[in-house]
This record gives structure tokens, sequence and C-alpha cells, in this order.
């Protein structure tokens, strides 16, 4: 796939009924490319003003009659199909565009182009397939059940896996036929607008779908807030999907659905393949810069295989190629930006401070854009800082456990519940691991194995409800009971 690292975006202001539009201020504000430190272009910044004109124009879109409620299922599943489509054309652009603006390794971004298509292939076929039910009540009535279509939905996103997160958010609330306002995150709005474009190049109906770029205290907090949102989706940070609960609690009582944080477990039983599960917890932790809720920043490793698991696990680490993420060799790009770079640099020095054994890394990599060297800590704690609080960078802790009853206990001693994984070939073990642990998804002998149509969701402070699978659609449906009564007719 031929890559451009200069790629030019050709859409910068807000997408609005279909048209893009300059912010009712006029506000622009700088999207940087986190690798150089330069910035790639201003984007319109849009407020409450443009949020509520967003939001007017979805919900005239949802209208009874309007041309997006009177669509088929399989008219609705067509245009969706005509997207993916034109994501696969200009698979090249969005790469390139996610890369500069969020510092992900070209071939990721490819990937994550690849898996977004994948995403809104699976909810295409989904537009016909959620049911209510006919339900027995007795001899004279008769009850169904119809699932239908919230509203006007209002979806966050983050800006780790921005062109990602807008597939999982856009798949079920279109496959239902909701009409929906979507933030982006500020530091990465760029491919969120392009998708933009191909909305109305496919042929959906104005007002289906919006982009309102901006801040999260005031574009995000008037989503949050508006009475006319039926239901709002955030993914981000926990302290802020409390703000958004509490918006929606005191505006409308809006349904909500919050992906957040992870502190997440893997296991390295002593059975296990060494190699192999040294490679399996790199790629669990170091993924994506470490930028990952669901990364497995703290394994626990057998006593028995203790020392070699974290010799081989440095090794990897120091062989890991940081740098330009045009450049083909290179694994891992910059931090996001400024605050995450220098949150990741204070949590590497709590660490040391708190008695964790630096074996590598730790420090800056070069004098522009925020890179970190890929560092490992041995010797962590449960109480330790590092353990439980999300960095969200590129810092892999190992702890020593001993037995099965143990580590059951240790790993679930977090606030955090989002994912876990464990490497052992007892098949008892992994099960018995899996039943016990407080965590939406459990990868065993693999991580990270999320697909469109697997439920992905967390316990405790990482959030509430579930994305992708058929779960995923029960956050953008209501059910409706209808009962009729039927009257017996004597004949003449």
């Amino acid at each position: 796939m031929a890559k451009n690292p200069t790629a030019e975006p050709k859409y910068t202001l807000l997408f609005i009924n279909n048209e893009f539009v300059p912010s009712v201020s006029n506000k622009k504000f700088a999207t940087v490319n986190p690798a150089t430190n330069n910035v790639i272009t201003y984007v319109a910044e849009g407020d409450k003003a443009d949020v509520d004109k967003a939001v007017a124009a979805a919900k005239k879109a949802f209208q009874r009659n309007s041309p997006w409620r009177k669509m088929s299922p399989l008219q609705r599943t067509d245009l969706m199909i005509k997207l993916c489509g034109l994501m696969a054309r200009d698979k090249a652009t969005l790469a390139s565009l996610e890369t500069q603006d969020n510092g992900k390794p070209y071939a990721e971004a490819c990937l994550d182009v690849d898996y977004s298509i994948d995403t809104l292939k699976y909810y295409a076929g989904w537009t016909d397939k959620f049911c209510g039910d006919t339900v027995p009540v007795g001899y004279d009535l008769v009850t169904i059940t119809r699932k239908e279509p919230v509203g006007v939905v209002g979806q966050i996103i983050p800006w780790n896996y921005p062109l990602l997160m807008l597939a999982w958010k856009w798949g079920p609330a279109l496959a239902v036929g909701c009409t929906i306002v979507l933030k982006p995150a500020e530091q990465t709005p760029l491919t969120a607008l392009h998708m933009a474009a191909l909305v109305k190049e496919a042929g959906f109906p104005a007002g289906v779908i919006n982009v309102v770029t901006g801040f999260g205290p005031t574009a995000g907090a008037a989503i949050s807030e508006h009475p006319d949102v039926q239901k709002v989706a955030f993914t981000g940070s926990v302290p802020v999907g409390r703000l958004v609960m509490e918006a929606a609690a005191k505006s409308n009582l809006k349904r909500v659905s919050l992906e957040l944080g992870g502190k997440s477990p893997l296991v390295v039983f002593d059975d296990a393949d060494v190699d192999f599960a040294v490679n399996v917890a790199h790629e669990a932790l170091f993924s994506n810069h470490g930028q990952s809720c669901c990364a497995g920043s703290r394994t626990y490793v057998h006593e028995k295989v203790y020392d070699e698991f974290v010799s081989k696990a440095v090794a990897k680490a120091k062989s890991r190629t940081v740098g330009d993420p045009f450049d083909d060799k290179v694994l891992q790009g910059p931090q996001i930006d400024n605050e995450m770079f220098t949150q990741v640099l204070s949590y590497i020095d709590i660490g040391k401070e708190e008695g964790a054994k630096l074996q590598c890394g730790g420090k800056r990599v070069g004098e522009k854009g925020f890179f970190i060297e890929p560092t490992v800590f041995s010797d962590v704690t449960d109480n330790m800082r590092i353990a439980q609080e999300e960095i969200f960078g590129p810092v892999q802790s190992i702890f020593k456990f001993s037995t099965v009853e143990e580590i059951i206990e240790r790993a679930n001693n977090v606030k955090y519940g989002l994912a876990a994984g464990v490497i052992t070939n007892d098949l008892n073990k992994a099960m018995q691991y899996a039943q016990s642990v407080d965590a939406g998804s459990v990868w065993i002998n693999c991580y990270d194995a999320v697909l469109p149509q697997t439920p992905f969701g967390g316990y405790k402070n990482s959030g509430m409800g579930r994305e992708l699978g058929k779960d995923g659609l029960e956050n953008y449906l209501e059910t409706k009971t209808i009962t009729m009564k039927v009257f017996n007719q004597t004949s003449d």
C-alpha cells in the first residue's frame, strides 16, 4: 500500500447536515504530528452552538417520515457496504492521515483501516436481524415486542485508535437506524473528517452522520448534556467518563455506555513455552506504543520461570525499534502529545522511587517528537503506583507469583476490569483463572484478540455496556411492548 507521509488533509471544517461548514465562532485549532511537533493543519473548533446545529440536523434526519427512517433495512446495508468500499479505495490516504495525526506506524494504521472496514461490514449484516418477541400473556391478548432505534446518539471517541473507535461507534448505531453526532479527539480529528466526506459520497441522507471537531469541556460536554441526544457513547479516561455520566443524568437521563481505562493482568504459568509467552506479553503491552486501554500492563510470571522470562523480555524490549512511523523498520512511534509523554516519564520515575528495578529503557528518544524508549521494570509489587494506575505508555511491569489462588486474588486487586490474559498448557488452570478474573475479555494463550463479532467492555471502573458483537446493538435499541386484545367472534 503506497504511503504518503505528507498527505494533505482535504477536510478541516465541521460536517453538519452533509455539508462542511466553519464553526459558529470561526475559531480553529492546530492538530500536530507527534513525531515531529509540526502543525499538520488547522481544524474548525466546534462548541455548544455547533453541537446544537448538529443535533438539530440529526433530529430532523430521525423524524418519522424522513428518508433515513423510511429506508428498508437492506437499503441501510447497501449504504454501509458502499461506505466500506470507499474506505478501501482511500485506504492509503486514511492510513497516512492516521499516522501523521496519531504517530502509529503506517503498517499498523493500514491494519486499523482494514479492521474498521471489517467492523462496518459486520454491522451492515445486522440491519434486519435485531428482532422482538411474541410473548404469551393469556387467551384473549396478543403481545409482541419491537426493537426500535433510540434516536439521536452522541459519540465521543479517543485518540489512540481514532478510525477504529469511529467504526466501533458508527457500526451498530447505523445498523439499527439511529442518527449520529460524533466528536473525535482533538488530537486526532483528520480521519473522522475524511470519513465524513465518504459518508456524503456514499449517499447517506443529510443529518444522519455529523462530525463536530473540538474540545472535551466544550463540544464534548455539549453533547453529553444535550436534551435531544438520547444516548451517549464515550471511550476515554475514568475521570471524563464520570463527567459524561453526570451530564447525562442531569440533562435528560440519556443512556450511557462507557469504555474506560484498564490495568489488565497477563499471567504466565511455569508450564508455558517461555519464548512464546515473552512474545505474547511484549505485544500485549508495547502494541500501539502502550497506548491501549486493554494493554497487558501487569505481567505476572510464575516464580519458577521468572528470571528466564525477565531476561528474555528485556532483550525483546531492547530490540524494539523506535522512530519515524513511516519507516518500515520502525515498530514504535511517539506518544500522542507532550501531556502523555510527560505522564509516562513521570510514572517511570515513580517506579524507580518505589523500588521497582528498571531493567531497560526509561528515557526519551531523540530531541524532536514524543518518543520514549521501550521500558521494562522487574520486581514490581502490587502496592506500587505503577501496579495500580494506568500508565498508558511503553512500560512493562513484571511481577512474580506462586499459586493459582494467589494470582486470581492479586489479578482482581485493582479498580479496573477491562481485560485479562493467561498463558498455560493446563486447560483446567486456564479456565479456573478465566472464570474467576474480573474482566470483560479474557484471552487464553493469546492477547488482544478483539474481533467485530466479540463483545468488548469492562467490569468495575473500566466502564459499562458492551461494544462489538450482537451485544453492541443493545446500546442503541429501545424495547417497545405492544399488546392487543382479541375479541372472540361468534357466528350468526
